[in-house]
């Protein structure tokens, strides 16, 4: 008799899992990928908000399913033009940015000229205002790029810098406009200080760790750079007319030349409102960029963040601060100097230098070329502190553009460390826990995203130390040996925390290459 075989069980239709397509198919047909997007700010919805799987294009700009750590997708057209677009465009805000930042670096130079009785403490505290409130706001900035999207918070960004500009303007144009209101637009421009923390949070996300140290380098080195451009055309500017659409001369240099010292603020309204539009049609939200309040909590708990804080301030720090304090400077001590041919130079070359950095970085590794520059701006300074004493402007010029490139070499160096160590930390916490790597790997690059936003806050103080420092120098000896006898002793500190913690053999970091 025959006997029938049962046939095996089907799964039904409504449970087989779908097929899911490689990165590099999704990679192909993405750009007819489309996906819903709210009715009214067309930001992802909790529904079609995704990690994974082929890059959308959503309302607003905003993308989703970027993933530049994946080989394949990062060789594709929506991988690294994607962020090379975004790069540009970011480069661009954050430069004018840090022009607008430290635009009282080189305004006070001639505010006496202009008829503003302040004092050389005064107009320190000008520069170090400015300072102060950007290194505050660089802890808010840093999670607006999540909050609300790289691109959207990087025109809104831009837009507020025309509230400082507008406030120099009419302060300007006003002899008898009181020293408080020039504190309020110093504290004003420090906006221009925040935009370097939210531009570098939103960019991080853009490239792969093994690409992020020159990638970093150059947005930080592009930002960096406009203290340099400030310092080099406001002296141009305020002393040619033709381009000064409000008022009229304001004042008379000693050489007799006519001030216009308007165009110091007016100069850069086009190029504000140039990278806000550019930045708005051009740059994009990722759906990927993610941040909790809890994540900020556990980078601000570990003592690396505190650690590459204080390391920070000696490199970024000596940067900001001494390219603020640079211009006054040379006035004290070198009357005779022409101050627009000099005072751009060191931020230029720190700037430069700053992707070289990073580059240096991603090869010998970070802490090995922080050690280095640390050890080498302490004997720098020394070599200013000589350069004083003979009273050579051609010594302490040179000494003190060393000391900028080995400064710029350090920012990019230190900003490349900071993920790695995050890195090695979680891998370390993840083989006690036992989770698995794709584990490990997100919980590092959510707390080294929040621990830059920190660090990069901490780091900037050094933009209010190095003026005060000179300031009250001058205050309690006449001079400013002591203050540069200070920061010689806070360099041969970072040597020493740098060695220890980072490159001493048998430590985890110096494992993990650090």
């Amino acid at each position: 008799m025959a006997t029938t075989t049962p046939a095996p069980a089907t799964t039904p239709p409504a449970q087989t899992p779908p097929a899911q397509p490689s990165r590099a198919s999704a990679a192909a047909t993405a750009a007819t990928t489309a996906a819903p997007t709210t009715a009214t700010t067309g930001t992802p919805t909790a529904a079609t908000t995704r990690t994974t799987g082929p890059l959308v294009r959503l309302g607003g700009r905003w993308v989703d399913g970027y993933d530049p750590e994946d080989r394949a997708y990062w060789e594709s057209p929506l991988g690294r033009p994607v962020a090379r677009r975004n790069l540009v465009w970011s480069i661009l805000a954050e430069n004018i940015g840090f022009s607008v930042w430290l635009l009282f670096s080189i305004t006070v130079t001639f505010l006496p000229a202009a008829g503003f009785a302040f004092s050389t403490d005064q107009l320190f505290w000008l520069v170090s205002t400015a300072a102060i409130v950007g290194a505050v706001l660089r802890v808010p900035y840093t999670f607006m790029p999540a909050l609300v999207g790289g691109r959207n918070w990087t025109v809104v960004s831009a837009l507020l810098l025309l509230v400082p500009l507008g406030m120099l303007t009419t302060a300007v144009l006003d002899p008898t406009t009181p020293y408080w209101f020039f504190l309020l637009t110093a504290a004003a421009a420090g906006v221009g200080g925040g935009n370097f923390a939210s531009s570098m949070a939103s960019i991080s996300h853009f490239f792969p760790d093994r690409e992020k140290g020159l990638a970093l380098g150059l947005n930080a080195a592009g930002g960096n750079i406009g203290v340099a451009v400030v310092q080099l055309l406001v002296p141009k500017a305020v002393l040619v007319g033709g381009i000064a659409v409000v008022g009229g001369v304001v004042g008379t240099t000693e050489a007799g030349r006519d001030l216009y010292l308007q165009n110091a603020a007016l100069m850069w309204v086009p190029l504000v409102v140039l990278a806000a539009v550019g930045a708005f049609f051009f740059m994009d939200n990722l759906g990927s960029a993610t941040f909790s309040f809890a994540g900020q909590a556990a980078a601000a708990a570990r003592r690396q963040t505190w650690v590459m804080s204080f390391l920070y301030i000696g490199t970024f720090g000596s940067f900001i601060g001494f390219s603020a304090a640079f211009p006054l400077l040379i006035r004290n001590e070198f009357p005779a100097v022409d101050l627009a041919s000099y005072a751009f130079l060191g931020a230029l070359v720190g700037s430069v230098a700053r992707p070289f950095g990073g580059w240096l970085a991603d090869r010998l590794g970070g802490a090995r070329v922080t050690l280095v520059a640390f050890l080498a701006m302490a004997a720098t300074v020394g070599l200013i502190l000589a350069a004083l004493a003979s009273g050579s402007f051609t010594a302490f010029l040179a000494a003190f553009l060393v000391l900028f490139v080995l400064v710029g070499a350090a920012n990019g160096s230190t900003y490349r460390m900071i993920p790695i160590i995050f890195r090695a930390e979680a891998a370390e916490l993840a083989a006690a826990r036992g989770e698995d790597g794709p584990q490990t790997a997100a919980r590092a690059r959510r707390e080294a995203a929040s621990a830059i936003g920190l660090i990069s806050a901490v780091g900037a103080a050094g933009g209010v130390f190095i003026p005060r420092g000179l300031s009250e120098s001058y205050l309690a000896t006449g001079g400013v040996t002591a203050a540069f006898v200070a920061f010689l002793a806070f360099y041969v500190a970072c040597v020493a925390v740098t060695w220890s913690v980072y490159v001493r053999p048998g430590t985890l970091f110096a494992r993990a290459g650090v």
